[in-house]
């Protein structure tokens, strides 16, 4: 059997680490690792490597000598839209013109763009010009086999955290920006005491972030019952998926979350903004809230077994749809076709 040959490249081996991108990039570089048809190069950046496809994850500058390589196809998974550095990167509105005429540019020069959710796929085509043809949506997936933890391990997991075995506790995962709505968190935390909220991430690029001083003021004003560890290296963010009974990201916008998927793999209720980005995606699979009903639905988790039974079992069938297995079998049939 002749393999097809991969060279797959994310800035993030090369940078920050601490996003949803790299775990995406991780996530499928792993699971086509793991095929006896596929022969996959990671990065080599400033180099030009003979495959049949070049598969980026960023669109940063270190890939610009693989986005202009001759001869292999080339494929762009669409993480970011303009809509993603509003509330993410200092002044973005300022030079948000620019990033979308760069955004034009880049993703219009791919063979294939991957969009992450049917919403990413609309913008796209309406806001930067890709043609549809050029466009399928390939949503991030990941190996839920590594998410599922048994009794031992939870309880190991607590320990190391120094989490008590009675305590109820409410996860979030995500860079601390405006967008992602922190305050939501320290909020809830003031109104429900007897619950602990965690939240894992801290702001990676420091005073390029969107209102770092006011990001910095909010985490200062935590209640106790809030734990903010700081950037957490992805290998031990699966020791908080395992201590924890919740998950709970109330982000203003986002694309298809990758912690969203690693949560329901470790089977733990998901608590969502309630945003268009999720219609199809997670859809009715996870409670879905305005700014004024996140604490109700923690309370209702928390209090009413039965409830959360139904929203756990509810995680699962997120986590069977988003299984990386499957998705490697389609992107292989995808690169097939392109060369």
């Amino acid at each position: 059997m002749k393999k097809i040959r991969i060279n797959m490249v994310s800035e993030s081996d090369v940078s920050v680490q601490g996003h949803g991108v790299h775990t995406a990039y991780d996530e499928m570089a792993s699971a086509l690792e793991k095929r006896d048809d596929v022969e996959l190069v990671r990065g080599k950046f400033g180099e030009q490597v003979d495959v049949d496809v070049i598969h980026l994850h960023t669109i940063g500058n270190r890939t610009w000598r693989k986005l202009g390589q001759k001869g292999p196809k080339k494929v762009v998974s669409a993480h970011i839209v303009p809509a993603s550095l509003v509330g993410s990167i200092a002044l973005a509105g300022y030079w948000l013109p620019l990033a979308k005429r760069y955004m034009r540019w880049y993703y219009n020069k791919a063979d294939k763009v991957l969009a992450v959710s049917e919403t990413v796929a609309g913008t796209l085509h309406t806001e930067l010009g890709v043609p549809k043809e050029k466009i399928e949506t390939f949503y991030n997936t990941i190996d839920m086999s590594r998410y599922v933890f048994s009794e031992k391990q939870k309880t190991a997991a607590r320990k190391k955290l120094g989490v008590k075995k009675d305590e109820f506790v409410v996860l979030g995962i995500g860079q601390v920006q405006p967008r992602k709505r922190l305050d939501i968190f320290v909020k809830m935390a003031k109104e429900l005491p007897d619950v602990t909220f965690i939240w894992v991430g801290g702001i990676p690029f420091k005073q390029l972030g969107a209102d770092y001083k006011a990001m910095q003021k909010l985490m200062n004003s935590a209640p106790k019952n809030l734990r903010l560890p700081g950037i957490v290296p992805h290998n031990e963010v699966s020791s908080y998926l395992a201590a924890a009974d919740v998950f709970c990201l109330p982000a203003e916008q986002e694309n298809h979350p990758m912690c969203v998927l690693e949560a329901a793999g470790a089977s733990l209720p998901i608590v969502l903004r309630d945003i268009p980005e999720y219609d199809d995606t997670f859809a009715h699979d996870a409670i879905r809230c305005k700014d004024d009903e996140f604490s109700a639905a923690i309370k209702k988790l928390h209090t009413n077994s039965g409830e959360y039974k139904k929203w756990q079992k509810n995680a699962g069938r997120i986590a069977k749809r988003f299984d990386s297995n499957a998705a490697a079998e389609r992107l292989v049939k995808l690169y097939k076709q392109l060369v």
